[in-house]
């Protein structure tokens, strides 16, 4: 049976392109949602992009009727912009304020209650990726929903992890030590594994044996981790994971590694090791690029006194602290005379890196959960030749207003890439800051 969904402004500013997402069935946008839109469209960050859009696509459909009226789209379903559709009463009687959220709460509600009185009423779904709103339809006695096309995954336990365990016979934790592979049809399993997923094989009878694999790229063998358990510029992996990830951001062969992980698991501590190795040590590339999200990406940062690089520092200081860290620094101030004096390496805000071409890099986006789809894409279409990228944050820990642990950038791209050759994906689990993080990061 085909329905009728009601956009919230919240959707369209999320997905321009969430108008084809209902297939045969008709999507009603209200008068008020046109409002919102246009007060948006001349913002300079991707919300206003958004806006724009939205705005270029609803101009084309005029094209084909009035909006009004209800147009019809390429898959079947139809298109209608309601102007008002009865009245605000219902909804005022039950919140009194008038507010767009109201008002758009008003169209939905009365074309529920307009389709129970018909012979075969057709349901009605306000779609909002607005909590609060979809609770004030839900006490309305309304279907609502959150926006879920965008979707990678269902949930932050269904998004890859980059590594798995394996109950085996001993016999075959055996053939590995002796052949230093195995094919990874001879584990017998009913899924498969993924190029650079790490496998961890234990003894199904129970003894302490083990080994710890990586896919090949492409995802026949099994073969022994490339890199000893040594230090990186003074860090050593502390659990499996944190070894896993050395392995994916010292390989040159892998250009883009992500790494996901509660706040205290070592992701920005382990990638700036690595790209100094890399870039200080090894020469393998010219730079190490630094750069962060000032959330929400776009954000005119103007407002705060004194030059850029002042301006920055406050979105910026987790990096320093981790350089800090890793340059042994005594004094305040010092990490800027190194900095300074290296030349290889750069702390940039991620609205002055869209646009330009970057070879020969190694770069490293923090808080990559912060963006969104089209902005990792533009961010990643940007590495040059010969250029390394590692997209890492917590997919739970997320500031942007639209973005969720199974809707953003980071979470997008690691599932789009878990079956590319070129990608390597680890999460790592275990905190290592100290004691109270690890305990502060499970219970809050």
């Amino acid at each position: 049976m085909k329905k009728i969904f009601v956009l919230d402004t919240n959707v369209l500013l999320h997905d321009p392109n969430a108008i084809f997402a209902f297939e045969e069935h008709e999507v009603v946008i209200p008068a008020i949602v046109l409002e919102e839109i246009d007060s948006k469209k001349r913002n300079a960050d991707e919300i206003g992009r958004n806006a724009r859009g939205v705005s270029r696509l609803l101009d084309g459909f005029r094209e084909k009727g009035h909006l009004h009226n209800g147009v019809l789209l390429d898959h079947g379903g139809s298109l209608k912009v309601e102007l008002n559709h009865r009245s605000f009463v219902r909804v005022q009687e039950m919140f009194g304020e008038i507010t767009n959220d109201n008002r758009i709460l008003a169209v939905a509600l009365n074309y529920h209650f307009e389709q129970q009185e018909l012979e075969s009423p057709r349901p009605v779904v306000l779609v909002s990726k607005d909590v609060l709103v979809r609770i004030k339809a839900d006490v309305l006695g309304m279907t609502a929903q959150d926006y879920l096309s965008d979707r990678t995954a269902a949930g932050p336990s269904d998004i890859y992890g980059g590594y798995c365990s394996i109950k085996v016979h001993p016999s075959i934790i055996d053939q590995f030590y002796t052949y230093r592979y195995l094919l990874v049809n001879a584990l017998g399993l009913n899924c498969s594994l993924y190029p650079h997923e790490f496998v961890i094989l234990k003894d199904e009878m129970g003894s302490g044996k083990s080994a710890l694999l990586k896919v090949t790229e492409d995802a026949s063998r099994l073969e022994p981790l490339y890199l000893s358990n040594e230090p990186v510029w003074g860090i050593n992996a502390r659990n499996a994971q944190q070894r896993m990830a050395l392995e994916l951001l010292l390989n040159d062969e892998i250009p883009l590694v992500t790494i996901t992980g509660k706040a205290g698991t070592g992701k920005t501590l382990l990638a700036l090791a690595a790209g100094l190795l890399k870039v200080e040590d090894e020469h393998k590339y010219k730079k190490l690029l630094i750069a962060r999200p000032v959330v929400p990406m776009g954000k005119d940062i103007g407002y705060l006194p004194g030059e850029k690089e002042e301006k920055l520092r406050p979105w910026m200081q987790p990096i320093y602290d981790n350089l800090e860290f890793l340059f042994d620094t005594k004094k305040s101030g010092d990490i800027d005379k190194i900095l300074m004096g290296l030349g290889s390496i750069q702390v940039e805000a991620l609205t002055y890196i869209r646009g330009r071409s970057i070879p020969a890099q190694f770069i490293i986006v923090d808080e990559a959960q912060n963006l969104s789809r089209h902005e990792v894409k533009t961010i990643v279409s940007r590495v040059g030749e010969g250029s390394k990228i590692i997209l890492m944050g917590d997919p739970e820990q997320i500031d942007h207003p639209y973005l969720d642990a199974a809707s953003n950038g980071l979470t997008y791209i690691v599932e789009r890439f878990k079956n590319q050759g070129i990608s390597g994906h680890i999460t790592l689990e275990k905190g290592e800051r100290s004691k109270l993080a690890q305990i502060a990061a499970d219970l809050l």
